[in-house]
């Protein structure tokens, strides 16, 4: 008889066990679903943010190589261009001849420039734009 009544009462307590592991279950769910979206909205302006930030980041560039002189070769001259999104940055160009190497730098508005660009400039612009 003593052996029965243990049965029945530790049948009784995994049937509250599991009761209770439900409710703390379904209460610990209700709690991540009213957090999603708060986590969500955060989330979404975190990444508007850095977006945002990264517009003026200076991400688009392009390397042209080129013998800029006949008597000089292995592609030692160079233009470089480094540009935001809105085409707003510098072009760098490195001009090497026999005795001696020049650097020069012109700013970019709006994927063009004031100045006359040579033509592996251009190119170097071309290229930079996504």
């Amino acid at each position: 008889m003593l052996d029965v009544v243990a049965v029945v009462l530790a049948a009784l307590a995994c049937v509250l066990a599991g009761l209770a592991l439900r409710r703390t279950t379904s209460r610990r769910t209700g709690d991540d679903v009213d957090a999603l979206p708060e986590d969500v909205h955060g989330l979404r302006q975190e990444v508007a943010a850095l977006k945002a930030e990264n517009r003026d980041a200076l991400r688009h560039l392009s390397v042209v190589r080129y013998d800029a002189f006949g008597d000089v070769g292995g592609h030692l001259s160079w233009s470089l261009a480094l540009l935001d999104d809105a085409g707003h940055g510098v072009v760098l160009t490195s001009i090497h001849g026999r005795s001696e190497a020049r650097t020069y730098a012109k700013s970019i508005a709006s994927w063009s420039c004031e100045q006359q660009l040579s033509p592996e400039e251009d190119e170097a612009i071309e290229h930079a734009r996504p």
